[in-house]
């Protein structure tokens, strides 16, 4: 009973939120917003990091290495284990990109910009306001795509931030 009242209420917040008919200057700043989230922006801000920070560019790379050695395992075996169709895919809305795959839960692109996000914000905590609006942006930029729930995002960047928190943990231990 709870699963389908929550799966009704989420669809209803996917509607609330998702809107085709706005205008090129949105479709293109949540494109931008989603694609940023894509990975490869992790790897050359990590790789600058490490160039030009010195000891905090190598713990920022060393953090976000074990952060993402953690999270990918689990994104997987969550999205093969809940594999909840897309909302482009099942209610007959027309997405602004095609995903990479057809699983939306949890959502890799939110679970992605949180944990890379968090990561910087432990090394350089005079961006964490930026960092949140961006992290925030690129989850609520996949809903307005098409292509994930409110849930997905969500779930996305409480694994992603847990993720983080986690790898940060495990190497102030060390």
């Amino acid at each position: 009973m709870m699963k389908a009242q929550i799966i009704k209420l989420d669809t209803a917040l996917y509607f609330a939120l998702y809107k085709p008919k706005r205008g090129p200057w949105f479709k293109w700043l949540m494109l931008m917003l989603s694609k940023s989230g894509n990975g490869g922006l992790y790897v050359i801000l990590a790789l600058l990091n490490g160039y030009f920070m010195g000891k905090v560019g190598v713990t920022f790379i060393q953090t976000v290495l074990v952060a993402f050695a953690i999270e990918r395992p689990l994104y997987f075996v969550l999205k093969k284990h809940f594999a909840r169709v897309r909302p482009c895919d099942c209610l007959a809305v027309k997405a602004m990109l095609t995903p990479s795959d057809k699983f939306s839960l949890p959502s890799g692109h939110s679970a992605g910009a949180w944990l890379y996000a968090t990561c910087l914000m432990e090394v350089y905590p005079v961006l964490t306001v930026p960092l949140i609006i961006w992290a925030t942006g690129v989850s609520l930029s996949r809903v307005l795509v098409g292509v994930h729930y409110p849930v997905d995002v969500i779930l996305g960047a409480l694994m992603g931030s847990g993720c983080a928190v986690l790898a940060i943990g495990i190497l102030g231990e060390l």
